[in-house]
């Protein structure tokens, strides 16, 4: 039998398969589902090399805030590749670098006067938890060099992100290569309305028990996002600050995710803070994702004058000595820059909040459908999750497939489906994505119960 030519979008798909070891992917599956190939981006839309379009509903990632393409992000990348595209940050220094960390500062009110530079999420991870540990010691107290995190929480990939990540399918394969972190409850309020409550019991219980050993907790505010999307109110994160002062412990807030504005405020940590005292912040903040605008890699530390000044000596080794080649690199902090511009001139937050509002509005029927559970939302983030028992094999890569017949690109998580749309949503748009999932949905249920039958 004589094949059919290959058009460009599938030669590209194979060739890919051939050559490219896709992440987060069991390839064997790809085989069976090859890989998407995208020709081009344009604001909210995908466009493969057919032409065909796909609404980006979870934004390649989460990382794209303000949509593919976008010019005044494109344009201070291109002005920065003209001027000086990299420079090493060991002994030297550059304007969009000092700029970034200054305006990431100043967001904080100075309350995180110190930014770290790195290039992903788990790299900004590692250096969290090396700094709280280091930081410790250097102020005598090595003993304290254990971490606490939560139940099913995510924070990347590494050996060392890993090990203060709770998710089984990336954990177990490395579990003897980790260290032993401690994990307590989650505040996950699909739990039940005293969830918080134990969840809070737990830390103390383990900060108790393990006093004067724990450096550091670190928890995603808000939003568990691998953990399929887990929501938890502000109010948690405010114990959570007060548990951590008591038991004299680092808080580090995981924003990878969540920052940037997905949760409501620039970071979701500010959303635990009540009028009469906003100087609650956390020990470390770890920033990634959306703060390039989904352009480069970058990610960033953001930390205390106090762990700041437990590093300042004339010892090297009481230095902090992590680095990498592209730290600081100067074109991620241009298009970093140029994301905060954009929040500054163009009331991000507020338009949010309405772009929010609408994604509300247009899933609302959901509440009511049989077949959904915990309708969901924190910001620009928005969920529910299909009822197990209604869960046939590969729903999510099912779901996938069936969403991409209706122009929208969007992978669940198990059995949880999100949107964590750019940040170019209004009324219509958030009607077409409602009934582009309700679609899906139905398609795919409706193939399980037939199965069944």
């Amino acid at each position: 039998m004589t094949e059919l030519p290959m058009t460009p979008d599938q030669n590209l798909s194979r060739r890919s398969l051939a050559a490219v070891w896709h992440p987060c992917t069991q390839m064997a599956r790809a085989a069976v589902v090859p890989p998407l190939a995208i020709a081009r981006g344009e604001g909210a839309w995908l466009f493969d090399d057919q032409g065909q379009r796909y609404f980006d509903a979870n934004s390649s990632w989460w990382v794209n805030l303000f949509g593919h393409a976008d010019r005044a992000i494109n344009d201070a990348i291109k002005h920065q590749l003209d001027t000086l595209p990299h420079v090493m940050l060991a002994g030297c220094t550059h304007a969009p670098a000092v700029e970034l960390a200054e305006r990431l500062s100043a967001l904080t009110g100075a309350a995180l006067g110190h930014t770290f530079f790195a290039s992903d999420g788990a790299s900004a991870v590692e250096i969290a938890l090396k700094m709280s540990f280091h930081s410790w010691r250097n102020l005598g107290l090595a003993e304290k060099s254990e971490f606490v995190c939560l139940r099913h929480g995510y924070h990347g990939e590494t050996i060392g992100a890993l090990a203060v990540t709770d998710v089984a399918v990336f954990r177990d394969a490395y579990d003897p290569l980790l260290m032993r972190a401690h994990v307590v409850a989650s505040p996950d309020s699909r739990l039940g309305a005293g969830q918080e409550a134990l969840a809070l019991a737990d830390l103390r219980r383990c900060l108790s028990e393990r006093r004067g050993h724990v450096a550091a907790l670190i928890i995603e505010p808000l939003v568990q996002c691998a953990a399929g999307m887990a929501m938890h109110e502000p109010s948690y994160l405010r114990a959570v600050r007060v548990l951590c002062d008591e038991f004299e412990v680092h808080l580090i807030a995981d924003e990878i995710a969540v920052g940037c504005g997905r949760s409501g405020t620039f970071f979701a940590f500010e959303q635990s803070f009540e009028e009469a005292d906003k100087a609650r912040w956390p020990d470390f903040i770890t920033l990634s994702k959306g703060i390039s605008g989904g352009t480069l890699p970058l990610s960033l530390v953001l930390t205390t004058e106090a762990v700041y000044q437990s590093f300042w000596s004339e010892d090297v080794a009481r230095g902090f000595l992590h680095s990498h080649s592209y730290t600081g690199n100067a074109l991620a902090c241009a298009a970093a820059n140029a994301v905060l511009d954009r929040f500054e001139r163009g009331d991000v937050l507020a338009q949010n909040r309405q772009q929010a509002a609408d994604l509300a509005a247009a899933f609302a029927p959901f509440g009511q459908d049989a077949r959904v559970q915990h309708l969901r939302q924190r910001g620009m983030i928005l969920a529910f999750d299909v009822k197990p028992e209604l869960l046939g094999a590969r729903f999510s890569e099912r779901f996938h497939l069936a969403a991409r017949r209706r122009e929208l690109l969007i992978r669940p998580i198990g059995g949880t489906v999100y949107l964590m749309p750019p940040y170019l949503i209004d009324a219509a748009t958030a009607q077409f994505l409602f009934e582009a999932v309700k679609a899906s949905l139905d398609e795919v249920l409706s193939e399980d119960a037939s199965h069944v039958a």
